[in-house]
């Protein structure tokens, strides 16, 4: 009788286990459309294009046209999730920050509200990450070390071999505290450009003029500089993992030794 083969079921049942459905990338171009070009479209051009609809219905149009602004950034939050089913604490803050805009403009809430609420939102964002630092889940990895963006199991594996776990750690705390300030520096910036911009009294067309124009000018005068802050502390960190563990951008990144070949 020849011996029994040795089953590779297990094995495979245990590779099949191991690896996870991958996430569906999201789609930039309807991220930007429907979270900041058709709100900004909505609130400058909304008058023109369905004031003679709306004001046999409403006293005050320019709260239905805020409302139809919102819907899109919210209906996209909807859309998005059912899609991919992924969120995460930037795309639930970034829903809150809209619903309380259009309470503001809704129920003609003072202006200086508004200001508030766009300093409150990166503030706490700020505070967050901090706080995070004090417990088991630091916000760093879920925002930069993360499995999805770097093999964080080889380069914990290379760190264990060198004898740099407590120094990496540090590390990572340094580029903790510079997201950090990346985010304070964001609330300091919304406070400024929305006391400056948005000045008239909630619920009125020019409130919501003024919040289309709050949108256009966040990206270059806020999101930027705090763009480059996140990519500087991303430098740091790739830099920390080689000079610890000799690892190389296309070793860590995932798909950076794909596109080296391809280039």
């Amino acid at each position: 009788m020849s011996d029994p083969q040795p089953s590779s079921t297990p094995n495979s049942e245990n590779s099949t286990a191991s690896v996870k459905p991958e996430v569906k990338k999201e789609n930039t171009f309807l991220n930007l459309g429907f979270n900041i070009l058709l709100p900004i479209l909505i609130l400058n051009k909304g008058k023109k294009w369905f004031g003679e609809h709306l004001e046999p219905h409403f006293d005050n149009v320019a709260v239905p046209i805020l409302i139809i602004a919102v819907l899109f950034p919210v209906g996209y939050f909807i859309y998005d999730y059912f899609k991919r089913s992924k969120y995460n604490i930037f795309s639930i803050l970034g829903l809150i920050s809209v619903l309380l805009t259009g309470g503001i403009g809704i129920f003609e809430i003072p202006t200086e509200w508004f200001a508030v609420k766009e300093a409150a939102i990166p503030f706490l964002l700020g505070l967050a990450v901090i706080i995070s630092l004090k417990t088991p889940y630091p916000l760093i990895r879920t925002l930069l070390f993360n499995p999805e963006i770097m093999d964080v199991d080889k380069v914990h594996a290379a760190l264990a071999s060198h004898g740099k776990e407590t120094a990496f750690e540090k590390l990572l705390v340094k580029c903790t505290l510079l997201l950090a300030g990346s985010f304070i520096l964001s609330a300091v910036l919304n406070f400024i450009l929305a006391r400056w911009i948005v000045v008239s009294p909630s619920g009125k067309d020019a409130f919501n003029e003024e919040v289309s124009k709050m949108m256009a000018w966040s990206w270059p005068v806020i999101a930027v500089p705090s763009m480059i802050i996140m990519m500087v502390a991303l430098w740091m960190l790739l830099k920390g993992i080689k000079e610890m563990t000799g690892l190389t951008l296309e070793d860590v990144m995932h798909g950076a030794e794909e596109k080296k070949k391809e280039a």
